[in-house]
């Protein structure tokens, strides 16, 4: 088996190297000290095509490899893997909606966040459910048009901006994996809360907070795919998001 690069990934690693060198690690220590990414580098990653790796061309998004993906965030890890964790998870988020939504969520939600002009976060861990995720307690409640999400996430990446949004994972129906579904919320929702951002020993650039629902009302056609398979939708953006935090972890 040949494991060389082709040339066109030999480019696309290039790219990112460079843009790493000159735009991220010069300003690494001043980001992580500030606990902020300026949004104008993250619309500038947007505008390489790296708000969207694996999302379809179809839809505006770059198109490529599982593999592409590595060895841009391998690369962008270079000069600082804060910020390479950050872009990885946003493009989590992007993927499961161009694999899971429906046209008019895809027409809606992409090409914004393909830009990097707003942001997402995933939202699944809870206070009493880490490791098993599947043992969620946020619950989404039907009430007409709307669902009525109360609960919180913790230790979320990239949580407090209102004019962003959050990939949402609660409960709709039993216990375990078949009960839970998964909703796209507005930042700007009523109801939406965060709690403080957490004092970490690393990776300060990107924030963590919790992410808080009380009695937070999003419209059903925010719904990402059917109710039930909302824990299937988690884990697939996950295989993917686990492949790239690995990346930026060599």
């Amino acid at each position: 088996m040949d494991f060389a690069l082709s040339q066109e990934q030999q480019a696309i690693r290039e790219m990112a190297l460079g843009f790493a060198l000159e735009r991220i690690g010069p300003f690494a220590t001043e980001w992580e000290n500030a606990g902020t990414i300026p949004r104008d580098v993250l619309a500038d990653i947007g505008s390489l095509g790296l708000g969207g790796i694996c999302v379809s061309e179809a839809f505006g998004g770059s198109g490529l490899t599982r593999l592409d993906a590595t060895l841009v965030f391998e690369a962008l890890s270079q000069a600082c893997p804060s910020v390479a964790a950050f872009v990885s998870i946003h493009n989590m988020c992007a993927w499961m909606i161009d694999r899971f939504g429906s046209q008019a969520q895809r027409e809606a939600f992409l090409p914004r966040l393909l830009s990097m002009e707003r942001l997402a976060s995933y939202c699944l861990t809870e206070p009493g459910s880490g490791s098993d995720a599947a043992a969620l307690r946020t619950r989404a409640v039907r009430d007409g048009d709307h669902y009525v999400l109360n609960g919180q996430k913790q230790f979320i990446s990239g949580a407090g901006n209102e004019y962003d949004f959050y990939v949402v994972m609660a409960r709709t129906g039993e216990d375990g994996p078949r009960g839970i579904s998964t909703f796209l919320v507005e930042g700007s929702t009523p109801g939406l809360k965060f709690g403080a951002n957490e004092r970490k020993m690393g990776w300060n650039a990107q924030p963590t907070r919790a992410v808080i629902f009380d009695d937070c009302r999003v419209p059903i056609e925010n719904r990402l795919g059917d109710e039930g398979v909302g824990f299937k939708i988690a884990m697939a953006g996950l295989d993917g998001g686990r492949l790239n935090i690995g990346a930026c972890s060599l």
